[in-house]
């Protein structure tokens, strides 16, 4: 199949959860003898770096960007409220990003067109206007759902009012969105279920991504003991949200407890205000250099989501890694993972401080989590698997006339 896979943000280098999976998305299509062109969005926030590019990727993708500027602007926020339009996807609409597609698509013909995100989706328009391809949302989140879960733990009655009317706009443009596919790669069951229930009643299927199995030995003398690590892109709401849930409800607890244990945040984009924290044996690192490496010199990784939706790429690369994992039911949604098995659950303040006390403790029962964790990425999440499963979606919907 001759495939064009339409990003949010540049795929690579994967610098986060949705690049991860993008990636993967492409190496997959690529490994499996298909033709792709990657065009992707670069903005402020996710700028391309060419550097880090290979010319084989690039020849083997045709790889294309356009630059969007998608900062919020107080102005254009305001002016907006007296529109019905989303002000989350009109950050993403660009003429020159038109005109790119419209290039691509009159010099060639495509089988599959990947909208990867709700937000490249305002661009479905030009694409059925030049294409017969089959266009696919790959659904990385339902994102109506994840603004709707911020505002219901937001506390601040003028931000509440302002995030629900984000939600309902999000979730109109959404419902509309879902006439103009034929066909949707949600990334978990629960987002499956939810599309169906917002009314798409085509194709649809629930794939999670996969990873990239490394079978490079593990080496666990150079696991720091007492050790308790999150890591995240920090620009995204339900990351700092859940972080200052932790470091306020969660952190406070272990301390009291008689566990001498060393706290610390990475990951990009880490706001001002937490390295100022200055909080007791908490670490805050920011951007770092080789991300696997440092969840390799770590001994419990921390996944405290309260909103979002979709899957967290980020549980899957700590369970390939071996790490015990402690995170809310919203965290591990989507992953077919068993409490106490190969990942540990917990939802209340109390439940989440036992759980990493139980770990510190307990550095035997850590490694069975997290061998058990291993275990299930390999037989489930494999991107040779996932990737199988994903271009049979493809044939199945190309098959259809």
């Amino acid at each position: 199949m001759n495939i064009l896979q339409i990003c949010n943000k540049p795929p690579f280098p994967a610098v986060d959860g949705g690049a991860i999976a993008m990636n993967n998305t492409t190496q997959g299509l690529l490994k499996n003898g298909h033709q792709l062109t990657v065009l992707a969005i670069t903005t402020p926030k996710h700028p391309v770096i060419y550097e880090s590019l290979s010319k084989e990727y690039i020849e083997k993708t045709n790889f294309q960007t356009v630059f969007i500027d998608t900062s919020i602007r107080l102005r254009d926020a305001f002016f907006n409220l007296f529109t019905k339009k989303s002000y989350n996807i009109e950050r993403f609409i660009s003429v020159n990003f038109t005109k790119q597609i419209q290039k691509i698509l009159t010099n060639e013909n495509f089988d599959i067109v990947i909208i990867e995100s709700l937000f490249v989706s305002p661009y479905i328009p030009t694409i059925k206007s030049l294409s017969n391809a089959k266009i696919v949302l790959r659904a990385h989140n339902v994102e109506h759902k994840i603004w709707e879960r911020i505002s219901k733990n937001t506390k601040n009655p003028l931000k509440k009012r302002y995030v629900s009317l984000l939600a309902k706009r999000l979730k109109n443009f959404e419902i509309n969105v879902l006439e103009s596919i034929d066909g949707i790669a949600a990334m978990t069951k629960v987002d499956k279920n939810d599309f169906t229930k917002l009314g798409f009643n085509k194709k649809i299927t629930a794939i999670p991504t996969g990873y990239i199995i490394d079978n490079e030995e593990i080496d666990k003398t150079v696991i720091e003991e007492n050790s308790i690590f999150h890591i995240a892109s920090m620009d995204w709401l339900p990351n700092i949200e859940g972080v200052d849930w932790f470091l306020n409800n969660v952190w406070p607890r272990i301390n009291q407890s008689e566990t001498n244990s060393t706290l610390y945040l990475a990951g990009r984009e880490m706001p001002d205000s937490y390295f100022n924290l200055n909080i007791p044996k908490v670490n805050v690192i920011g951007k770092v250099k080789s991300a696997k490496d440092f969840y390799l010199s770590k001994k419990i990784m921390i996944v405290p989501v309260l909103s979002g939706s979709g899957m967290r790429i980020k549980i899957i690369e700590g369970m390939a890694l071996g790490k015990v994992i402690i995170s809310t039911t919203i965290g591990a949604e989507g992953i077919n993972c068993t409490s106490g098995k190969n990942i540990i659950i917990a939802d209340t303040p109390e439940d989440f401080a036992e759980a990493v006390c139980t770990c510190l403790k307990d550095s035997e029962y850590c490694d069975q989590i997290g061998n058990n964790a291993q275990k299930l990425i390999a037989s489930e999440y494999s991107n040779d698997i996932i990737s199988k499963k994903l271009i049979l979606f493809f044939e199945d919907l190309k098959a259809v006339d």
